[in-house]
C-alpha cells in the first residue's frame, strides 16, 4: 500500500474495535482512519463527534495543532498517532507508510486527522448506550 492509499473501512473498523474492546466507550470513525472517542455521548454521537474533530481535527503548524504523538501499537499492526485532544487519535496501519519512522508515521496520521477534520465524513459509529 502507499502513503496515498486509504485503508479500507472493514480494516479500520475492525482496528478500532479491537483496540477499544470492552471499554464501553461510544466513538465514531471516520473515513481517513480518526477516530472520536466519546467518553460522555450525547444522543448523536456522529453531530458530537463531528463537532470535535471539526475543532482539533484540522493541523495548523506551529500550534499545538501540529504536534502529534506516535504510539506504537503492542500486536505489531500500526500506530496510533494523537493530537491536541486526547478523544481524536488516528490509526495508521503498517502498510500505510513505507517510511516507518515515527517523525514519518506522525505526519502521515496528522495528515489523515487533518483531512478527516475538514471533511467530516463519518464511516461508522459504535454507540456504548444502545449496545449496553
Amino acid at each position: 500500500m502507499r502513503d496515498d492509499d486509504p485503508v479500507d473501512n472493514e480494516t479500520l473498523i475492525a482496528a478500532w474495535r479491537q483496540l477499544l474492546d470492552g471499554s464501553g466507550k461510544s466513538w465514531v470513525l471516520y473515513e481517513h482512519g480518526t477516530c472520536v472517542v466519546l467518553e460522555h455521548p450525547t444522543a448523536d454521537p456522529t453531530e458530537q463527534a463531528d463537532a470535535i474533530l471539526r475543532e482539533f481535527g484540522p493541523v495548523q503548524v506551529d500550534t499545538s495543532a501540529g504536534d502529534f504523538r506516535v504510539l506504537e501499537l503492542k500486536n505489531g499492526e500500526g500506530w496510533l498517532v494523537t493530537g491536541h485532544h486526547p478523544d481524536v487519535v488516528t490509526y495508521v496501519a503498517l502498510d500505510e507508510c513505507e517510511d516507518q519512522s515515527h517523525l514519518a508515521v506522525g505526519i502521515h496520521g496528522r495528515t489523515k486527522r487533518d483531512l478527516d477534520g475538514t471533511e467530516l465524513h463519518a464511516v461508522h459509529v459504535e454507540d456504548a448506550k444502545a449496545t449496553g
